[in-house]
């Protein structure tokens, strides 16, 4: 009766919470973070193909988004140092706004130059503006993690990102489209980059989390970052606190999050390129990423969230690395369906919900494995971990969609890698099986590390 009584008093603290600015906040937040991704990604692709750019350059300049994977070297400074010019509105607000006003400019160069002046050039603004698109999000993870009160809250705040995330993916991967068929892609990315004060305005009224400021304040008081020991804890510190915590287990935690995202990854370059060769319009894709595949997003976001709260983390994790091998392999019956309007809402659909569900599965997951005092870098170290392998990996997908096509037509070479794609999620789902299994006799990993215990 107890555990019922306390169960009936998290839920309803968690439906009050509903109410506080920060989920407003934290939901505008993930709107900043998810609009750069695709800009220097997929969304960049399909204008250099309108430009009628190689599937193999296409494939190679997604390479820029290897700086995600790098994100945590920086880190630990950007835990441990106020942002410049910045400092007085708090550590992660000041790196916030720092990070938003710097991806600001890179996509107004990006619209002022276009693709006139050659790919180098391109591909240098595009990878700044990828460096500090991954600097917001050390940043950003870092406050929502540090900002939620308990458990429950973090899986309302991972939630909020979540969508605020999707909704910006919809806008820079679907609503970009109809703009660029209308007005032109140099000033569909202008537009992109004015909708980056959505950003500034969630650092400038977010609040400062109180516990991460008071153990920052001491560690500055104890070990000083430029002393050998304050060095030593900002940059060592986070990773053997992980792996103290963990044990060898941790090793395992870090090969499954490296292939959970490996499929999506590795589809990303070439599902504008695919759409485009397919003969679908700009206004079709847009229009149905934008109602369908909204629709699809909301629901998966929200049956990945319940399925963490009533089935745990893992079986969470296992369901949506299964939905995420089918949906991407799915694409493949659009290769024979042709510039069908209804298969591809139908695809859309299908992918947008495994893909959201997979993702709330995987963010709630990460951020329960962090320590206060190391957030930013620990979290930095897990995010950046499921892209080592998929970044590296969709360099080459332009090269592999056109090797496949080789004696085929150009869409059955589409269709053999779309399947191939998501055939690459089978090693994280035998490593989440294995994973499920390790820790059934051991205690949850959110009762010894999480920050908000």
């Amino acid at each position: 009766m107890a555990e019922v009584q306390v169960r009936a008093a998290r839920k309803t603290g968690v439906i009050a919470s509903l109410r506080q600015p920060k989920v407003a906040v934290m939901l505008m937040l993930g709107f900043s973070s998810g609009l750069p991704f695709f800009l220097t990604g997929n969304t960049l692709g399909y204008w250099m193909r309108d430009e009628g750019t190689a599937l193999t350059a296409i494939g190679f300049l997604s390479w820029v988004g290897l700086a995600y994977s790098l994100k945590f070297l920086w880190a630990p400074f950007i835990d441990r140092l106020d942002a410049p010019g910045f400092g007085r509105l708090g550590r992660r607000r000041g790196w916030m706004i720092v990070s938003q006003l710097l991806i600001t400019t890179g996509l107004l160069a990006i619209s002022a130059t276009g693709l006139k002046a050659g790919l180098a050039p391109l591909g240098i603004l595009a990878l700044i503006v990828a460096f500090s698109s991954s600097t917001q999000d050390i940043v950003v993870d870092a406050w929502r993690i540090e900002a939620a009160n308990d458990s429950d809250e973090l899986g309302l705040l991972s939630a909020a990102y979540q969508l605020g995330y999707r909704l910006a993916v919809l806008v820079s991967e679907a609503l970009i489209l109809i703009a660029a068929n209308h007005l032109g892609w140099r000033i569909s990315y202008a537009a992109m980059a004015a909708l980056m004060a959505v950003g500034l305005c969630a650092s400038l009224v977010a609040v400062e989390p109180l516990r991460a400021r008071k153990v920052f304040e001491s560690k500055a008081e104890t070990a000083p970052l430029w002393s050998a020991r304050g060095f030593f804890d900002a940059v060592i510190g986070p990773f053997t606190e992980f792996f103290r915590v963990y044990g060898w287990l941790a090793l395992l935690m870090l090969a499954m999050i490296s292939f959970y995202q490996l499929p999506e990854y590795m589809m990303g370059p070439m599902a504008n390129p695919f759409y485009h060769d397919l003969g679908l319009s700009k206004d079709a894709v847009g229009a149905v990423r934008a109602s369908v595949g909204l629709a699809a997003t909301l629901l998966g976001i929200a049956a990945g969230g319940f399925s963490a709260l009533r089935f745990g983390y893992i079986k969470t994790l296992i369901a949506g690395v299964i939905l995420k091998i089918l949906v991407i392999a799915n694409f493949a019956t659009m290769a024979y369906a042709g510039p069908d309007v209804r298969v591809f809402g139908a695809v859309i659909f299908a992918d947008n919900f495994g893909i959201g569900f997979a993702g709330v599965a995987l963010v709630t997951y990460m951020s329960s494995l962090t320590s206060l005092g190391y957030t930013a870098t620990q979290y930095a170290l897990l995010s950046s971990a499921y892209t080592y392998v998929g970044k590296f990996a969709k360099g080459f997908s332009g090269v592999m969609v056109e090797r496949l096509a080789a004696g085929r037509t150009l869409l059955e070479g589409y269709a053999l890698f779309f399947i191939g794609a998501g055939l690459l999620g089978i090693p994280a789902l035998i490593l989440c099986l294995l994973l499920a299994r390790t820790t059934k006799s051991r205690a949850a990993p959110s009762a010894s590390s999480t920050p908000v215990s």
